[in-house]
């Protein structure tokens, strides 16, 4: 097997950028979470990126006190997330808005 063959090869450090969210959440396939950790671990840049969207991660988690989201706004960051990550392959994405209504008791 050829290294360009290897399943290492197969990620690009713009993918493996891209998803480090769906691995840290732990949304990916096993298969794909095998294959972005790979990558990773041989990659010191997209490591050190790894080591720190994780602590942002928990600092955030920390800090909101264990708050949760809705449900609408999770499925619709999810599904941001999830179009940002499938339209990317090496373009660069501008800007993503999401708008966050607050609703007081009717």
């Amino acid at each position: 097997m050829s290294t360009e063959d290897s399943p290492e090869a197969k990620i690009r450090c713009e993918d493996a950028l891209a998803e480090i969210y769906l691995l840290l959440d732990s949304e990916c396939s096993p298969q794909r979470d095998a294959e972005l950790r790979r990558h990773i671990e041989d990659c010191p840049p997209c490591l050190e990126e790894y080591g720190i969207d994780g602590q942002l991660k928990q600092l955030l988690a920390r800090k909101c006190g264990g708050e949760h989201a809705p449900a609408e706004l999770k499925s619709r960051l999810r599904a941001s997330i999830r179009q940002t990550v499938a339209t990317q392959g090496g373009v660069t994405v501008e800007r993503t808005e999401i708008t966050v209504e607050q609703r007081t008791g009717e």
